[in-house]
């Protein structure tokens, strides 16, 4: 069995590798376009784009592909081969930086939310470079921004990108004012847990409406429902437990933080939950958690369904999209710490995004609206369709102080009591989870 930590990141252009492979100048300048947002200069993509090139020839990789994200729900990507012809009739293996930074699909044929005629048919997919390249099926992958011949965004990354600078922009001013010298950056972070469906293959060939809609349209209840949810967090069957193990193998060799994996409620439903990472490389990784999924259970002779609500009576399957705010020192913005009340930092972006929230919940609602994503929505599972904000008892009465400019009564910490004196003792958290707001205050996130 092959060592998980050795396994990790091994098809990915990751920092390790950059730094391994490139001159020192160059690794500086490709760190500092990451971290500070430089712009690389084409000499230095020329290099980057040699290095990366060779490390994807040895890894078995005889394409390149700008892999970007349009408005499909699905990635897209279009293959190049490296080589090059030479005077004697043969090839070379050669990549250039101007191959790198930008690359030109056919931008007529995707959905544009009616920014483009279907004549103008000129778009440009250029480099992201702060989500690593990385080699799937023998292609070497290098994430890309999408838009069209007059700059509009016609992915789901460029206005992404576009807001994680925006905030950036604003949380370093606010910082800057409690006297923070130190941070360089503020990111967004998320954690996007995956929830699924395994069925026998055998079985669904039978369901049209599966292959064709994702979901179930007619039929009988199913013979085992969750009357006693007792699959939730129940043992793994034996082939399930392949198909994870499978599953998370590949994720890691893709740089994936999967970390967490248990039965759900629904029975044949269970979830894959990563560690929080960067917003715009979380994203990216989800993207592939889901088409990894579905290809290692067609290995094991099922098939995945990520459709929100594939069957009716049990509960469907969500995408809890666990949020944050951080600088590049690794300090959370959303950390109420011992004593929120005088945490003045916290208490200004805490309030920042309860406005946000509160002036465009309609855009919020429409980011999370589709037509697999309303048949959950409002309906007999959490979270309803309204968006609305939960923030637990202790922060709600530290608001409503403030806002009555009233004294606060501060609340101690009180332990854990369960009654049985062999188990340690541990403090109870401020506050309770809540399944029926869309957009709640869980500790350190939202």
């Amino acid at each position: 069995m092959e060592n998980t930590k050795e396994i990790f990141g091994s098809k990915v252009f990751n920092d390790s590798v950059m730094k391994a492979r490139l001159p020192k100048d160059t690794y500086k300048q490709v760190k500092r376009a990451i971290d500070d947002g430089e712009r690389l200069d084409l000499a230095t993509a020329n290099v980057v784009a040699n290095a990366m090139k060779d490390w994807a020839v040895e890894n078995g990789a005889t394409h390149f592909t700008h892999w970007f994200q349009p408005m499909t729900g699905v990635t897209a990507e279009k293959h190049d081969s490296f080589i090059s012809p030479t005077p004697d009739g043969s090839i070379i293996m050669e990549f250039s930086g101007k191959e790198l930074v930008r690359g030109e699909p056919d931008a007529s044929s995707f959905p544009s939310g009616g920014l483009r005629a279907t004549f103008e048919a000129r778009g440009y997919t250029a480099w992201d470079p702060t989500s690593y390249a990385f080699i799937k099926d023998g292609i070497l992958c290098i994430p890309t921004a999408f838009c069209s011949y007059g700059g509009e965004a016609l992915d789901k990354k460029t206005p992404l990108l576009r807001s994680m600078e925006a905030i950036n922009r604003q949380a370093m001013r606010v910082i800057k004012l409690f006297g923070n010298t130190t941070a360089k950056s503020v990111k967004t972070t998320v954690g996007p847990e995956q929830e699924y469906f395994l069925i026998p293959k055998d079985l669904y060939d039978k369901r049209k409406d599966l292959i064709f809609t994702g979901r179930t349209l007619f039929g009988s209840k199913a013979p085992k429902g969750q009357e006693m949810e007792d699959h939730y967090f129940g043992a793994i069957k034996p082939k399930v437990q392949e198909f994870m193990k499978d599953l998370n193998d590949e994720l890691w060799k893709l740089g994936i933080l999967a970390k967490t994996e248990h039965n759900e409620v629904a029975p044949a439903q269970h979830e894959l939950a990563p560690i929080f990472t960067t917003t715009n490389i979380a994203t990216d990784h989800n993207q592939l958690t889901m088409e990894i999924m579905q290809k290692v259970a067609k290995k094991h002779g099922m098939v995945c369904l990520l459709h929100e609500k594939p069957f009716a009576g049990v509960n469907g399957s969500g995408k809890h999209n666990n949020w944050s705010i951080c600088t590049d020192t690794g300090i959370n913005l959303l950390e109420p710490g011992e004593t929120p009340y005088d945490n003045a930092q916290f208490l200004i972006f805490l309030t920042a995004v309860i406005k946000a929230v509160d002036e465009y919940q309609d855009l919020l609602r429409i980011s999370a609206s589709g037509a697999g994503n309303d048949h959950r929505l409002g309906a007999n599972e959490a979270p309803p369709a309204i968006v609305s904000m939960f923030l637990g008892d202790e922060l709600t009465e530290i608001l409503e102080a403030i806002e009555k400019d009233a004294s606060y009564d501060r609340k101690e910490k009180t332990q854990m009591k369960i009654g049985v004196h062999v188990i340690p003792k541990f403090p109870k958290d401020a506050t309770d989870r809540n399944r029926t707001s869309p957009f709640a205050f869980t500790g350190n996130k939202f």
